[in-house]
């Protein structure tokens, strides 16, 4: 990993590798844009350029071709640049090759966005599975040429000798490092565990704000709740996810919870490590996928979000409404037809956030959502269920009860969050 904010600003340039065999569906020209959108929310970086290299295939040892790395090498050389950042994953071999070619550090996108949300987490939990996330990567990563291992290796370190100990050695302080993370990082779930716990006893449902990286979800969540969250034109700027009640126009209380943002080949180390924080998500009533209508890349980044809340396994009849945002971005011609299209769709409806357009119809929505979220159910149980039915008495979603010989017949509504907990007792 790159060391924190370092005195000077260190000149890094971006390549966006465009690999015409991975048939990828985004616009080269964005993806670079966004990557070099994620380099600047590093604010010791300066980017001093950026450049699309088309590629017809992957080279296995280098990414690039010989004659595009000499030519990438004099460019580099004449702009003094001392850190890359390639907009894709590099194999720590094609990593390490490329370092010795170009004299510089390089980032691939993994690392790049592991030290933004190194820069960005804030709570105990957070800052520990971003600590998580980034040793499971530094730990293939120890062949790199520019790390103290290259000068204590004393061969390529294939057939043993001190290169070969050295590097065995900083893998087993990696695992172990990551095991007493996982141990205090256990402690910290526990406890969060206990808070979501007690918010299951308030029988309020829970709407979990996602949606792709800079959408406008925090914004939306501080006209919401009247909360301060922190809001920039910055992707990921906001990490550890927070929570409020919020009374519904309707009078309906729900709690909102504002997650990180997703992004495109978001690293698996990290939806891995912040699966427990996401789990929000999957306890929730109703998700807000909140979305920048205005982006031009706006349906992938739709396609990214839902993939990620698949691996999350959040079902696909799960209850969801869609949000347009930023609706005040768009041009007169193109915002009337988004207006159409919103209005001809169940659970889709346009807003603008900032200005606050389109709340109230989307409120009057979410209360509607949360109440038919709920479901009917018959319960049979027997008298050592008391526990049981302590709780769904505690829950307030008993409609009826009837005692017989057997035990209680209880008739229940509740949402699926409450059915869930239920299960699970």
């Amino acid at each position: 990993m790159v060391a924190n904010e370092p005195e000077t600003n260190t000149r890094a340039w971006v390549l966006h590798p465009d690999i015409k065999s991975d048939n990828q569906r985004r616009d080269p020209g964005f993806a670079l844009a966004e990557a070099v959108a994620l380099a600047e929310a590093m604010p010791w970086l300066d980017i001093v350029g950026a450049d699309v290299v088309s590629l017809p295939k992957m080279k296995p040892g280098l990414l690039f071709g010989t004659g595009k790395v000499d030519e990438l090498k004099r460019k580099f050389e004449a702009e003094d640049v001392e850190l890359v950042l390639v907009d894709g994953p590099l194999t720590p071999v094609q990593q390490r090759n490329l370092e010795k070619e170009w004299g510089v550090k390089i980032l691939d996108r993994t690392g790049l966005i592991l030290e933004i949300f190194s820069d960005r987490a804030r709570t105990r939990e957070g800052v520990l599975q971003v600590e998580m996330a980034a040793l499971s990567y530094q730990r293939t990563r120890l062949v790199r040429a520019w790390t103290h291992l290259e000068r204590q290796r004393g061969g390529l370190g294939f057939v043993g000798g001190p290169g070969e100990t050295q590097i065995e050695s900083d893998r087993r302080a990696i695992d172990d490092a990551i095991v007493r993370l996982r141990r205090q990082l256990g402690k910290v779930v526990k406890t969060r565990e206990l808070h979501r716990a007690a918010r299951a006893k308030v029988p309020f449902p829970v709407v979990a704000l996602v949606g792709y990286t800079n959408a406008g979800k925090s914004t939306l969540f501080n006209h919401l709740t009247g909360a301060d969250v922190f809001v920039q034109d910055m992707l990921f700027a906001t990490l550890d996810p927070t929570m409020r009640a919020v009374k519904l126009p309707s009078g309906r209380d729900v709690i909102l919870s504002d997650t990180v943002g997703f992004i495109s080949d978001l690293p698996t180390q990290l939806v891995a490590s912040f699966r427990a924080t996401l789990e929000e998500v999957l306890d929730a009533d109703l998700i807000l996928h909140v979305r920048d209508i205005s982006h031009p890349q706006t349906h992938e980044q739709k396609q990214d979000v839902l993939a990620i809340l698949d691996m999350l396994g959040i079902a696909e009849d799960a209850p969801m409404i869609e949000i347009w945002n930023k609706i005040d971005l768009t041009e007169d011609v193109v915002r009337e037809g988004l207006e159409t299209r919103a209005a001809s769709k169940d659970d889709v409806y346009t807003a603008s956030a900032l200005t606050g357009e389109g709340m109230s119809v989307l409120l009057d929505a979410v209360s509607d959502a949360v109440e038919v979220a709920k479901t009917s159910r018959e319960l049979r149980l027997s008298f050592a269920d008391g526990r049981k039915r302590a709780w769904l008495f505690g829950e307030e979603v008993v409609e009826s009860e009837v005692q017989d010989e057997e035990g209680w017949l209880l008739q229940v509504r509740w949402t699926a969050r409450q059915e869930k907990h239920y299960r699970d007792l």
